[in-house]
């Protein structure tokens, strides 16, 4: 893919590339204000990303820029939540590959292999702050929701999201 000034790699997330989409989240999570309990900043799979979307109805894709992990995101099914309906988990990006139309990039990608698995719907949740990810979304054709479905443990964020596949 290439967008603006860069040419941007999209590929499936390796052990090798945990350590570099560890530091990512912990780095932009915060900057939006995303630390503490209730965020996934938290969650166990941080520093493990590869091997957490190595199951059924998962994939996890990292963003390259020059040979330099620059964001990742992916999909898994929804903790808690109805067997058809999966959650866009973790996409982040460094500053460097914002605005560039990465993210429309990952965000197809990551529907594309979701609608592939058979999935009816994909979830997401963010917060107040992150408007460039929700115009995004939107954009996408994602809903509005009034509360969270399922049981991610991210009870911090504030805003969710729904896309049902026609």
């Amino acid at each position: 893919m290439s967008d603006g000034p860069a040419t941007f790699g999209l590929r499936i997330a390796r052990s090798a590339d945990d350590a570099a989409i560890a530091a990512i989240i912990r780095t932009v999570m915060p900057s939006f204000g995303a630390c503490g309990a209730g965020f996934a900043i938290n969650d166990p799979e941080v520093d493990a990303m590869s091997g957490a979307y190595e199951r059924a109805r998962a994939a996890y894709f990292v963003v390259e820029s020059a040979g330099r992990i620059v964001g990742g995101g992916g999909i898994a099914p929804l903790e808690g939540g109805p067997f058809r309906t999966c959650e866009l988990r973790k996409m982040y990006f460094l500053p460097e590959a914002r605005g560039l139309g990465v993210g429309v990039h990952l965000l197809a990608r990551c529907l594309a292999v979701a609608r592939g698995y058979g999935y009816g719907a994909c979830y997401l949740e963010t917060l107040t702050g992150m408007d460039a990810a929700q115009k995004l979304y939107r954009r996408a054709g994602f809903k509005a929701l009034p509360g969270p479905l399922g049981a991610t443990g991210h009870h911090r964020c504030d805003r969710y999201f729904l896309l049902e596949f026609p």
